[in-house]
């Protein structure tokens, strides 16, 4: 099976009511990993890589890896996915090597870290969304700020991040704008701000609804019936990894991830993209530990290497089956890009949305 466009993925997801987890990628054993755990659970796959994934592993090397991914198992579908893209030409230079999806994150402007206002977004998003579309390839926007709603602090991770002090509104994603900017953008898929960020210190304590908002993703979906949203700094931030890790040699306080039962609780609600990577560099963390600290006068690389890819593998599995996506990904219809971008053109793909009022 060819990589095929995040929106295929997306539109069965939805059809079927589960939700897919989007791993980030940064080499062969992360790769190789989410695969194996594809294989395992016959889950259609979402492999999706930042700039900074880009520049450490090398656009040709990491282009490779994921075809290679598809040689091996053709019969699970992958889609290739440019995450936080700071600017349309980011987004065109992932398209110019194979990404099948991109993220314009029009919320903050091209260095990154600068919150945007609500036109740029518009503005860029839309641009992309034009391009992209007119040869297949998916889009997701991104509508507020990601930050915690505990200190009003924006994230920032793998260089990309608002910096400072955000207000309330900019840390979450109205509902009446989210129509607004679905409608003008026409974007694929929309993440939304509700509290969470990226990296393994999300929460001080166990997320209620006063720093984890979602409320807020249930009454989007109810003005967004009909649009793919996404939860990104979902990772869960399991107990047992940070307690491997700490038992051989790590130093990582007390902290609180995203809990599976809420990421379910958003599935219900529309999510069909769950982004996820502190958790498998928690998985890798920990093995690599306790696998150096069991034969430490072992050298091989390999040594080490491979229960790494055993515990991801793990985490990975454990995800694709909370999300109610294990068994679906042979199920799963295969379309090209160029038969997605006669759709595009056609107008069979145009967001669909239902204009509400507040009550």
């Amino acid at each position: 099976m060819a990589l095929v466009a995040m929106r295929t993925l997306l539109d069965h997801a939805a059809e079927h009511g589960y939700g897919i987890p989007a791993f980030n990628v940064n080499n062969m054993e992360q790769i190789q990993s989410i695969m194996q755990a594809a294989h395992e659970t016959n889950s259609p796959v979402i492999l999706q890589a930042s700039r900074g994934a880009r520049k450490y592993a090398g656009e040709n090397f990491l282009r490779h890896l994921i075809l290679a991914a598809v040689e091996t198992y053709p019969h699970i579908p992958i889609a290739m996915h440019q995450d936080h893209g700071n600017s349309p030409a980011t987004c065109y230079s992932a398209i110019r090597n194979g990404f099948t999806s991109v993220m314009m994150d029009g919320s903050l402007k091209a260095d990154a870290k600068t919150p945007a206002s609500y036109e740029y977004n518009v503005e860029v998003t839309s641009e992309v969304v034009k391009v992209a579309h007119s040869i297949g390839v998916s889009v997701e926007g991104e509508l507020g700020c990601l930050g915690s709603l505990e200190t009003g602090q924006g994230e920032a991770e793998d260089g990309h991040g608002a910096e400072g002090v955000l207000s309330h509104d900019q840390l979450l994603t109205d509902p009446d704008q989210a129509v607004d900017f679905v409608e003008q953008t026409q974007v694929d898929a929309l993440a939304v701000a509700i509290g969470t960020s990226h990296g393994a210190y999300k929460f001080s304590r166990k997320p209620t609804g006063d720093i984890l908002d979602m409320e807020r993703i249930a009454e989007i979906h109810r003005r967004l019936p009909n649009t793919h949203l996404v939860m990104h700094g979902s990772s869960s931030v399991p107990k047992e990894l940070i307690d491997i890790i700490n038992e051989f040699g790590g130093s990582i306080p007390e902290t609180y991830g995203v809990p599976v039962e809420e990421i379910q609780r958003g599935i219900k609600n529309g999510v069909r993209k769950v982004n996820i990577d502190t958790d498998n560099r928690l998985a890798i963390s920990a093995a690599v530990r306790r696998a150096l600290a069991a034969d430490p006068s072992n050298f091989d690389p390999r040594h080490f290497l491979k229960p790494s890819i055993t515990e991801m593998q793990k985490v990975c599995a454990d995800r694709y089956i909370a999300f109610g996506c294990a068994g679906h990904g042979t199920k799963i219809p295969v379309v090209t890009l160029d038969e997605m971008a006669a759709k595009y053109a056609s107008g069979a793909l145009a967001a669909q949305v239902k204009k509400t009022v507040s009550v």
